[in-house]
Order: structure tokens, then C-alpha cells, then sequence
């Protein structure tokens, strides 16, 4: 499984969570049951995103509200942004992945999921994320 398909995977896992509005290890477990999930690397990475989403949230949420427009707020932001920004984020700051890659594979689920708009938030968000 390559990580691309790993990361939509962690984005339906972490939007499922956001709906749910509850963030536990059960959760994980549960949705990859569910999903029939037996690729180690993919499980590893879903655990990790979790984990390290779970630790950090309140500094992910601080840096994307931090990023946004004087008008917004956290709460305005859709499910499937915010889910897609906290993998984003965490993969950035956290996993030290290229921002660029991290990024462009945002952008890709927010233009999969997300309304019209979505890559153009999601893209504005990290890349004045970034640049601070």
C-alpha cells in the first residue's frame, strides 16, 4: 500500500473522529477492523497519525487558527478540512516530511472531499503555515 493511499485512509479515519467528536484508541482499533486494514506499514501509519494528533492537538489547532483569516475562526473551518489540515500539520511539523509533499497531498484530498474551495483554504493555510 503506498502512502498516498495510507494517507486518505488516516484523513477517513481522523474526519470519522472529528465527526464523532471522539479521539480514542479504540476508534483506531475499531476502524481497522472495520476496513479490513492488514498491511503492518498501513496500521503503523494510522497509529502514528492518531497518536501524534492526539498529543499535539491543541498546538495544531493553535497553529491553524494562528493561520487564519481575521474573519474565521476554528469553528467555521468544515470537518473535512480540519482533518485534512491536522494530517498536514502533523506530517509537517511532526514527521518532518517535506512540506511541499505534505502539501500537494492535502490539496489532492481536500480537491477529493472538500467543496470547491476546499484546496484553496487547505493550500493558503499551510502555506502560511509554513512561511512563518
Amino acid at each position: 500500500m503506498n502512502r498516498s493511499t495510507m494517507r486518505d485512509l488516516a484523513f477517513k479515519m481522523i474526519y470519522g473522529m472529528e465527526i464523532q467528536k471522539e479521539l480514542s484508541k479504540e476508534q483506531v482499533e475499531l476502524y481497522i477492523e472495520d476496513n479490513e486494514i492488514t498491511d503492518s506499514n498501513a496500521i503503523e501509519y494510522l497509529n502514528s497519525i492518531f497518536g501524534g494528533i492526539e498529543k499535539n492537538n491543541e498546538t495544531i489547532l493553535a497553529m491553524i487558527s494562528e493561520n487564519l483569516k481575521k474573519d474565521w475562526s476554528i469553528d467555521r473551518i468544515s470537518k473535512v478540512n480540519l482533518a485534512i489540515l491536522k494530517i498536514a500539520i502533523y506530517e509537517i511539523k511532526y514527521q518532518e516530511l517535506p512540506f511541499k509533499v505534505a502539501i500537494n497531498e492535502a490539496v489532492e484530498l481536500a480537491k477529493k472531499y472538500g467543496d470547491d474551495n476546499a484546496p484553496v483554504f487547505v493550500n493558503g493555510v499551510l502555506a502560511s503555515i509554513v512561511n512563518k
